[in-house]
């Protein structure tokens, strides 16, 4: 089997990981915005997350006992111009049941998204942006995928708290999502779908607040809590809020991201234990600033 030297495997290390500060992605002023792992963030960036991995359980139904997911999924994000892309994505579902029922596994349908930035304040570290997701109905296995498209337009926010007098309180940022989806199909219900990420950027502590002496591998650390929710809006009769909460924590380098969250049930109709959820980010428009990173039309 071909090894890489030693030497080689240190020097892709120093590349990849290495604890400068991030160049391009998700800076607002002084403020930088990690890539949430369960909501959407604001920003229009070349990003690609691969992997994202997440395993829950979930409650049983009509059709099927309760069980575990496990998703595996890959997204891919395109700046057409410095305030507009496109992204897309897919996913790989398995469904393991107790007992004797085999598992069910296929893949998800492609998503395709669009996104444009429409407000961003320097100094107030705020940012808007506006889109559109297309769940290409019928494009996944039948198995797990639906044969029906939903649109979903979405307004997205990201808000840093730089400007408060109490030092403890400036790292605190918040990005956040408020959508509808809208089925294709007759008869299904549209669904109203909220994403909020609270985060405590150590980074923004050490260089911009108060340098409290923080060693190179926590200084990169974001803790985050995102709550991802939804409820139905009309054509059923149960209509309560489902979703999950996730605590975790993010380490940003100059060109990647690694976030481990907990994957908790907001309440008993949204599934029992706990799960978790991993992601390895690459900031695309860092790594290759020059050619692939830049926006398809017009410069940065």
């Amino acid at each position: 089997m071909f090894k890489l030297p030693a030497r080689s495997l240190a020097a892709l290390a120093a590349i990849f990981f290495a604890p400068c500060a991030v160049l391009a992605h998700g800076f607002v002023g002084q403020r930088f915005f990690p890539a949430s792992l369960a909501t959407e963030d604001p920003f229009v960036a070349d990003e690609l997350s691969l992997p994202t991995v997440t395993s829950s359980r979930f409650n049983a139904s009509d059709d099927s006992p309760a069980g575990r997911q496990t998703t595996l999924s890959i997204d891919f994000s395109k700046r057409i111009t410095s305030n507009f892309g496109l992204s897309f994505g897919t996913a790989r579902e398995r469904f393991s049941f107790g007992g004797a029922q085999a598992p069910v596994s296929g893949q998800g349908n492609l998503e395709i998204g669009a996104k444009y930035m429409f407000y961003k304040d320097e100094a107030a570290e705020s940012i808007m942006s506006a889109g559109v997701d297309w769940e290409v109905g019928g494009t996944g296995s039948k198995s797990v995928a639906e044969d029906f498209s939903t649109y979903t337009p979405t307004l997205y926010f990201g808000k840093g708290f730089g400007n408060l007098k109490s030092d403890l309180l400036r790292p605190l940022a918040a990005t956040g999502s408020l959508g509808v989806a809208i089925p294709s199909r007759a008869g299904e219900p549209h669904v109203l779908q909220v994403g909020l990420a609270l985060e405590y950027s150590l980074p923004y502590l050490q260089s911009s607040v108060k340098d409290i002496g923080l060693g190179e591998r926590w200084k990169r650390v974001i803790p985050i809590v995102e709550i991802a929710a939804q409820k139905p809006l009309d054509r059923v009769d149960d209509r309560r809020w489902v979703g999950t909460i996730n605590p975790g924590l993010l380490w940003t380098g100059r060109y990647v991201q690694l976030g481990l969250e907990a994957v908790i049930p907001m309440n008993r109709s949204s599934g029992h234990g706990v799960g978790v959820l991993a992601q390895l980010h690459f900031f695309l428009d860092d790594l290759f600033p020059h050619t692939f990173g830049q926006p398809l039309i017009g410069n940065r």
